[in-house]
């Protein structure tokens, strides 16, 4: 993304989201968005996943400017280029833990995939002998597992992760963030974690911080960190 900028309201009420953010993630990259609330990080990965249109400033995805792209086209290129994990796992509940990885291929029209695929993932999260409950039949943890499999069901260029563990017990969110990482290295994916627990994920790839919409990397960015 180069000089990416959010401007909400006008006038008097005009505030800056974001503000000349220019960041390039490398593929299989695990990067961690930092930030306190209202910092603008999730935001800014609202822009990255195309659920928000920036004010000026371009982003790139797989080589393709994202921001040119017309609505209909959006959908199609959010659904085939990224992977969504969020706070709460938003499992559908009257689908089985294995519908619920399959629907991102269904939705594809891969349906002769999907079932394979999404059997293979669930292996991978140990969820295994989970795959024909339904998904308000497991536990947090367990769904969360799920998300993570349903968001890498299509092989996205990158998986974009919103608090992922905001919602879970300490041990459960362990869990999660060991999985993601081992993923991530596993399968070369692309991770863009954005969190509010830095100390949580441990040692990544890269960690960008937020503050005032503005981004910070390095020393900088772990100066930030150490007062916050």
């Amino acid at each position: 993304m180069y000089n990416l900028n959010k401007v909400y309201g006008e006038g008097d009420t005009k505030v800056h989201a974001l503000q000349d953010i220019s960041i390039s993630v490398n593929k299989g990259e695990f990067l961690l968005i930092v930030g306190s609330s209202g910092s603008g990080k999730s935001t800014l990965l609202n822009m990255i996943g195309l659920l928000d249109h920036p004010t000026s400033g371009k982003i790139l995805i797989d080589g393709i400017e994202t921001t040119t792209l017309s609505d209909g086209k959006i959908s199609e290129f959010r659904n085939h280029k990224l992977g969504f994990i969020f706070q709460f796992s938003n499992l559908l509940s009257d689908l089985t833990v294995l519908e619920n990885v399959m629907l991102p291929k269904q939705i594809q029209g891969k349906n002769s995939s999907a079932s394979k695929d999404a059997k293979e993932l669930l292996k991978i999260v140990g969820l295994e002998d989970q795959m024909h409950k339904r998904g308000n039949k497991i536990s947090g943890g367990q769904a969360q597992r799920v998300a993570i499999a349903r968001g890498l069901v299509n092989r996205p260029a990158i998986v974009l992760a919103d608090e992922p563990t905001g919602n879970l017990d300490s041990v459960s969110a362990q869990n999660i963030v060991q999985l993601m990482k081992s993923m991530a290295k596993k399968l070369g994916q692309t991770f863009i974690v954005v969190t509010h627990d830095r100390h949580q994920f441990g040692d990544v790839d890269r960690v960008i911080t937020i503050k005032d919409g503005r981004a910070f990397e390095g020393e900088e960015s772990a100066r930030l960190e150490a007062v916050a």
